[in-house]
């Protein structure tokens, strides 16, 4: 859904939901399961698009870990949560897909140690991070044209964009309506917050009024859990035959692996556009 959320991030809503990493899937898990789903805030943050929001606290955000593989398989959390250190490594409970890059990290050192040149070895470890788990962020904003919460999901370096111009305006978040804007794709994408500092001519009659309504009611933090995908085992095995991994590795096959489908109550994939397949930021890549 990708450091650590404010007071790093931000501690205390950490503690409090864990399927953002130290939120959990759990939580994600619960919130899927609930009989009167509610309504998801997330919202399609595509390039091109143009929000006029405000913020109602610089702490309305959640890291998670996502799967998923541009242009294949759109971006899910494992039913069961990989457990991982400080630094983001799994210690323990690898999905399916951690054991797949896992597997693909030991062909790339068993390649190296064979004496394979670096471009050979470069092709597996290209291929393993494919399947590792990304950091995600999600961050909420208050819309002020419905005059409702909205979540959009960030990578790393998009998080501390936004973040960044929170920071240097936080003592006025309650007088400055912002414009959040996408623009480019891909690695080329670019995330910016931008103070709309003649807020009389450039804000409706009804988005003045909401940007009245900011202060009135806190974030939902729990709504956050509404915003992923959450995929069982078997889905994550139909996942990974989608993504051209050979699932006879991990000794699985679809038809003993994957008779039922994502959990009853999971709500439906979210759209190519919105927080879709995972878009790789080649700054961060560990290699």
């Amino acid at each position: 859904m990708g450091g650590t959320l404010i007071r790093t991030l931000y501690e205390e809503e950490r503690d409090r939901m864990s399927m953002f990493t130290k939120v959990g899937a759990e939580a994600a898990a619960a919130g899927n399961n609930e009989g009167d789903a509610k309504e998801s805030p997330i919202v399609s943050f595509k390039s091109g698009s143009t929000f006029k929001v405000g913020v109602k606290s610089i702490n309305d955000v959640a890291e998670y870990y996502g799967y998923g593989m541009f242009g294949k398989v759109n971006t899910f959390l494992p039913e069961k949560a990989a457990e991982r250190n400080a630094k983001g490594y799994v210690t323990k409970n690898p999905s399916l897909w951690d054991q797949a890059a896992d597997l693909l990290y030991a062909d790339a050192n068993a390649a190296k140690e064979a004496g394979a040149d670096e471009a050979a070895v470069k092709v597996f470890t290209d291929e393993a991070y494919l399947y590792k788990g990304k950091k995600r962020y999600l961050r909420a904003f208050f819309d002020l044209t419905t005059g409702k919460d909205i979540v959009v999901d960030l990578s790393p370096k998009q998080e501390q964009t936004l973040k960044a111009t929170i920071e240097d305006n936080l003592d006025d978040l309650d007088a400055i309506a912002f414009k959040l804007t996408k623009k480019g794709s891909g690695t080329n994408a670019v995330v910016a917050l931008s103070a709309i500092v003649k807020m009389d001519r450039d804000l409706t009659a009804e988005e003045c009024t909401n940007f009245d309504k900011l202060g009135e009611a806190p974030f939902d933090m729990a709504s956050f859990e509404t915003c992923l995908y959450v995929a069982d085992t078997a889905e994550q095995t139909k996942n990974l035959v989608i993504a051209g991994f050979d699932i006879g590795r991990l000794g699985l096959s679809i038809g003993a692996s994957a008779g039922t489908s994502a959990q009853p109550n999971a709500q439906t994939p979210p759209p190519a556009d919105a927080a879709a397949s995972l878009e790789i930021d080649e700054a961060e890549l560990p290699f």
